[in-house]
């Protein structure tokens, strides 16, 4: 079967809700055949499962979709089995891991959305879409078994990717942060996600989506730039 993946940079646009901007492209990429989502709420850290669970569940409910939470199955795994699609949220990606890893849905969802059932995740959900999560901005406040993630895609994204360089600070800018990242993984491309935008990718087709630019970094090439307009077919 096709896969099928919707990607997102970042719940929250500032001075607007939560995931108020993501809201018609959910409806779109789920359409009518789904009728719940199984959501992992794993990243979340300073929120109780419950507490974030609830949060996404008003979203959702008002897209007319149910919605269930992983963390309230006796099994799991078995739940992600069952699943008619797959909601990944974000917070702090190593928690996130570190979860998906001891509860044993890492490689359950890496069969179900590769064999086509829909997965739809933001910030770490979308970086653990991704061969690793390496290119996450979260600090490590938990140690994972490992650091591969579902391989969903053949790339890196880096999400919440800014340009921004904070005034009179000495730290490393985020293109900084990757190009380090690619002298010690030369093979990988990192497409650096802005906030507003998400890719849709079903099958071969990879569509970015969002009024803003995407980047790409390649080891020793030149950064480039490419609008909504663009092909992305070397993604593949």
């Amino acid at each position: 079967m096709t896969k099928r993946l919707l990607l997102i940079s970042n719940s929250t646009n500032y001075g607007e809700e939560y995931l108020d901007y993501t809201k018609p492209h959910i409806k779109d990429f789920l359409g009518e055949s789904v009728k719940k989502v199984l959501f992992i709420p794993y990243a979340g850290v300073s929120i109780t499962y419950d507490e974030y669970t609830s949060k996404v569940e008003n979203i959702f409910m008002k897209l007319g979709y149910e919605l269930d939470s992983v963390h309230k199955a006796d099994n799991p795994a078995a739940a992600v089995e069952e699943a008619e699609a797959i909601v990944v949220g974000g917070g702090n990606t190593f928690h996130l891991v570190h979860m998906m890893h001891e509860t044993g849905v890492m490689d359950a969802i890496r069969k179900k959305a590769s064999e086509g059932t829909p997965y739809i995740g933001w910030s770490a959900g979308s970086n653990v879409a991704c061969p690793s999560l390496k290119t996450t901005n979260d600090m490590p406040i938990i140690q994972p078994r490992s650091f591969d993630t579902l391989n969903l895609v053949s790339f890196q994204i880096n999400p919440h990717y800014t340009d921004a360089i904070i005034p009179n600070h000495n730290g490393e800018s985020r293109e900084d942060r990757i190009r380090e990242f690619l002298v010690a993984n030369p093979d990988i491309i990192v497409v650096g996600l802005k906030e507003g935008t998400m890719l849709r990718i079903e099958g071969d087709d990879i569509r970015y989506i969002g009024s803003k630019t995407i980047k790409v970094f390649r080891q020793d090439q030149p950064t480039l730039e490419f609008d909504k307009n663009a092909a992305l077919d070397f993604l593949r």
